[in-house]
């Protein structure tokens, strides 16, 4: 299954002439769908005033299709091939006429109407009534799997990317896991040489064994505190599941912004534990590389 970026685009047009009956002036239904990314399925829609009682069938439509995004849905009518002009009825004027005489008796300030307004008004009156469900409900589902094309082409890329950046994570980790033994040793015969140095100072005043051996117990608190195995064997765990995840595609934005914070939060333990500088960078280029990763599976469906 392939992975989904909430981000995409498409636009589809319908020409008016699947419609029953044909509309004077061979209009054309045009359909616009952007998508970016939020955190639930956030879908708007913009239609004429013709076609807002098909809005449950197109919301559902695009419910059965998407889980997460803010999405528009832009429906809206263009002009299609040129028909000829065809001149008003006469009778058809005289009412127009009529009418705009009445309403002006009772007012009087209202403008007179354009030709533009009479032909408008000729038209809409002459003119049958389209039914555009059908084509409005196939249009959105030619423009929905376009969608989804240029989501899946999206989500490729992404998913691209942070399999990089799992394979960068990995090889930091590899760097750090050979680092803290050779903490622990160098500390170790830190602690063991300041042992010897304040027997020489003590001249005999304390039993060797027992300064050793706190020597060593200090040293062995000193290792506790700087290993990060654990941190490490639980990145690697973390790093697992994502590429997982990332193979098996579908669904997974949330599940991957949920690890995305347990990477942050190992590297963050590896940082406040580091007794080196070779640690500390280490850290530092994981986070850097975490918060890329962060910032891509935002936009994973």
């Amino acid at each position: 299954m392939a992975v989904y970026s909430m981000t995409g685009y498409a636009s589809v047009q319908q020409d008016a002439r699947a419609t029953r009956p044909a509309p004077a002036g061979q209009r054309r239904l045009g359909l616009e769908m952007r998508a970016v990314n939020s955190r639930f399925l956030d879908l708007s829609l913009y239609l004429p005033d013709e076609l807002r009682a098909q809005e449950p069938q197109l919301r559902a439509l695009v419910g059965q299709h998407l889980r997460r995004g803010k999405v528009e849905l832009r429906v809206s009518f263009d002009a299609g091939e040129a028909a000829p002009l065809q001149p008003p009825d006469a009778v058809l004027l005289q009412g127009i006429a009529a009418l705009q005489d009445h309403v002006r008796t009772w007012l009087p300030d209202a403008p007179p109407l354009s030709v533009s307004d009479a032909l408008r008004l000729s038209a809409q009156t002459r003119a049958p009534q389209a039914d555009w469900s059908e084509p409005l409900l196939a249009l959105a589902q030619q423009a929905i799997e376009t969608l989804v094309q240029a989501r899946a082409r999206e989500g490729a890329r992404l998913a691209t990317m942070l399999q990089e950046r799992v394979q960068q994570l990995r090889a930091l980790a590899a760097q750090a896991e050979p680092l803290v033994p050779q903490l622990v040793q160098q500390q170790r015969q830190r602690f063991l040489q300041r042992w010897a140095h304040a027997m020489q100072l003590a001249q005999g005043e304390g039993a060797p064994e027992v300064v050793q051996e706190r020597a060593l117990a200090e040293a062995t608190a000193f290792a506790l505190r700087i290993d990060v195995a654990e941190e490490i064997t639980r990145l690697h765990a973390h790093l697992d599941e994502i590429t997982r995840l990332l193979a098996q595609g579908g669904e997974l934005g949330k599940r991957l912004d949920f690890l995305i914070q347990e990477l942050h939060r190992e590297a963050n333990t590896l940082g406040s534990k580091s007794a080196s500088i070779e640690l500390t960078r280490v850290s530092v280029d994981m986070k850097v590389l975490i918060e890329q990763m962060r910032e891509q599976v935002q936009n994973i469906e």
